[in-house]
């Protein structure tokens, strides 16, 4: 009995898988990246300008730094919405956050407007939350969490803060801010660690070794 039309019989081939498509490097939410990395020495030589003191200068420093901050919000978008991200992307994102914040920080510091002991905290937590992320890598990665996030937030207000040319008035505004931002710092390092070690004992009972 031959089979009805449909049923049991094809005239097409065999079914194909689609080939995903690689991501190129080139792409807008590396651009944007990028864009972040530009504007580092551009912002460092407008806060440099007049030992700091010049309001014009000044306020093109805050400016710079505002709009690098704000790819950093905009690249990660881009790239989850329109399937970008690429391993350059994952390397980069990071190093162009760090170049960036360390950059306001260091800079502060040397004009003398911020204690280098609150640079120096926030610089050993973040190159700390990096070697942890190396530390356990094959066995797995820790994710960002939303204290992560909340942290960056309030360093950028508080850098912000910094970086206008605020009336001396404005002091207790800026330590609320910088003292919030190191508290974040601190606790959410803490929290990387023991999110690390954890993740390290939990692959190493996996592994058996």
């Amino acid at each position: 009995m031959s089979a009805l039309p449909g049923e049991g019989t094809s005239h097409e081939g065999p079914a194909q898988v689609p080939v995903a498509t690689p991501v190129p490097t080139l792409n807008v939410a590396n651009l944007l990246t990028l864009s972040r990395l530009v504007l580092v020495p551009l912002f460092v030589v407008a806060l440099f300008v007049d030992g700091g003191h010049d309001t014009t200068w000044r306020a093109l420093a805050t400016g710079l730094f505002a709009v690098a901050s704000a790819t950093d919000q905009l690249d990660g978008w881009v790239a989850r919405k329109y399937g970008l991200i690429t391993d350059f992307g994952k390397i980069a994102d990071p190093i162009a956050d760090k170049a960036l914040t360390g950059a306001a920080l260091v800079g502060l510091s040397v004009l003398g407007e911020l204690g280098w002991w609150v640079t120096i905290v926030i610089a050993v937590r973040e190159v700390g939350v990096t070697l942890l992320r190396f530390w356990v890598i094959r066995h797995g990665v820790i994710p960002a969490s939303r204290g992560g996030k909340a942290k960056t937030m309030a360093q950028i207000a508080a850098i912000v803060a910094y970086l206008l040319p605020l009336p001396s008035g404005a002091g207790p505004v800026r330590w609320a801010l910088m003292g919030l931002a190191l508290v974040l710092t601190v606790v959410t390092g803490v929290d990387y660690l023991v999110r690390a070690i954890r993740l390290r004992a939990a692959g190493r009972r996996v592994t058996g070794s």
